[in-house]
């Protein structure tokens, strides 16, 4: 069965579940958005959603170290409560996200996060490149604005396809952690340290 785009988009804005999990939902329901908001519900996903807003003051400093020792990452994670915290579930988050971290070297958590200066310079040489392939004006601004969302699908941690399912991004891992944890967590900073690059 298909499902439009838009459903699965609705879905994931009234739940706040990942996109897979909205799909899966969605067939499973026959296309009805009330069923698929009912499974999710049951399934616990959607419980993740209410727990976004809530305080995230405990948590833990993550480190891995690549085998080799050539590359590190530090890593700040937040939870609500100790007791979260020093589960093995947020430690193996902890680990697959600093995991995500070393391999893929993303430029900030979100595009929020994002330099701006460096968003406005990846424009320019999108655009230039568009127009150096002689494309018409209307034509360049969507494919400005299609790899805009590449390059933010490759440097923003969230929006990373997760290295261990690529069906997946970081953001679906995150609220799928906090639907298993029980918890809002959030990612506060993290930095990425491989010898011979400088800082």
């Amino acid at each position: 069965m298909t499902i439009d785009a838009k459903l699965v988009k609705t879905l994931r804005e009234k739940t706040g579940a990942g996109m897979m999990d909205c799909k899966k939902a969605l067939v499973a329901s026959g296309g009805d958005l009330n069923q698929a908001i009912d499974n999710l519900r049951k399934s616990g996903i959607a419980k993740a959603e209410k727990k976004g807003t809530r305080d995230t003051r405990e948590g833990l400093v993550y480190s891995y170290i690549h085998a080799g020792g050539r590359l590190g990452v530090l890593l700040e994670i937040n939870c609500e409560t100790d007791f979260v915290a020093k589960t093995d579930g947020f430690n193996e988050l902890a680990h697959n996200l600093a995991m995500q971290i070393a391999a893929t070297n993303p430029i900030s958590l979100d595009r929020e996060t994002l330099d701006e200066s460096l968003v406005s310079r990846e424009k320019e040489i999108f655009r230039d490149q568009a127009k150096s392939e002689g494309k018409p004006e209307n034509i360049i601004e969507k494919m400005v604005e299609g790899r805009l969302t590449k390059f933010f699908q490759e440097s923003c941690l969230l929006e990373q396809t997760y290295i261990k399912d690529s069906d997946k991004k970081i953001n679906d891992i995150m609220t799928e952690a906090i639907a298993t944890l029980g918890e809002n967590i959030s990612i506060n900073r993290f930095t990425r340290f491989s010898i011979g690059e400088s800082s």
